[in-house]
């Protein structure tokens, strides 16, 4: 999920800071960002809040690769 990283890096966030936004731990955000864990869209939605983006904008040219 580069997008995904890209976009908190350059909102200045680490993956503590968003998985304490998210309500998970860290090293759960960190497997979600690394695609060693799926993402409910529940949870991809909780995401994009955060950046003020919709889920696809986000999540969506990677699902099509």
């Amino acid at each position: 999920m580069e997008k995904l990283k890209e976009i908190r890096k350059s909102n200045g966030f680490t993956c503590a800071q968003m998985a304490e936004k998210l309500g998970m731990c860290t090293a759960f955000y960190w497997q979600i960002e690394n695609k060693k864990r799926g993402l409910y869209y529940k949870t991809a939605k909780k995401i994009a809040a955060i950046f003020k983006m919709k889920p696809d904008d986000i999540f969506y040219d990677e699902e099509l690769d």
